[in-house]
């Protein structure tokens, strides 16, 4: 895809590339939706990443902002990541790369990896992280996917905290909102089980 954004200024540039990198993304996630009893269309998520990264951690680099919009379109497309690298860049390609799951393997596998693999992350796909898992949990605060028991939920909620764990040091206004939601979770489920 020929660009001639070269003498454009640079917020413009920048706009452009954002708004094809969100293009790309909503046509790649055109038919997902939310697992949410609204069924809300896929492409809320990865957007609301990018906005968690850009409101609340104050992200500016336009590399990780693209990967987080771009973050489940591997996993969950049929997209790959020569094509990420062939229209946003290599940087972009290896920070999807290093959030995006192999999807032949086992769900348990997959989730005790992202567990093992979080701390040897890079930055820029560690904040995508803490991103997509404080967006996650919130949406699981607000309402229960279709089909999830409490349990379920809970499991996401610990499962999610090892996660984090490994992703520590990486952007403290993350960090505090994702503790918020930890101790909130714990809390309730701690005084759950003592009655």
């Amino acid at each position: 895809m020929a660009r001639n954004l070269d003498f454009a200024p640079v917020e413009s540039r920048i706009t452009s590339e954002l708004i094809e990198c969100i293009n790309f993304s909503a046509i790649k996630h055109k038919d997902q939706r939310r697992k949410d009893p609204e069924e809300t269309p896929y492409i809320n998520h990865p957007i609301g990443v990018a906005f968690i990264l850009t409101n609340e951690a104050k992200i500016t680099d336009l590399n990780v902002i693209k990967a987080a919009v771009l973050h489940d379109t591997v996993e969950d497309t049929e997209t790959t990541l020569d094509e990420i690298e062939q229209i946003f860049g290599q940087r972009v390609r290896d920070i999807v790369n290093e959030v995006t799951d192999d999807k032949y393997l086992p769900k348990e596998e997959r989730k005790q990896l992202q567990i093992i693999h979080a701390p040897g992350c890079s930055r820029e796909a560690k904040l995508v992280k803490l991103a997509d898992k404080l967006y996650n949990l919130r949406d699981l605060e607000r309402s229960t996917p279709m089909g999830w028991s409490d349990l379920r939920v809970q499991e996401y909620f610990e499962w999610s905290k090892k996660v984090v764990e490994g992703l520590r040091g990486t952007n403290s206004a993350l960090e505090a909102e994702l503790d918020k939601l930890f101790a909130k979770r714990l809390n309730v489920n701690n005084t759950t089980n003592k009655l």
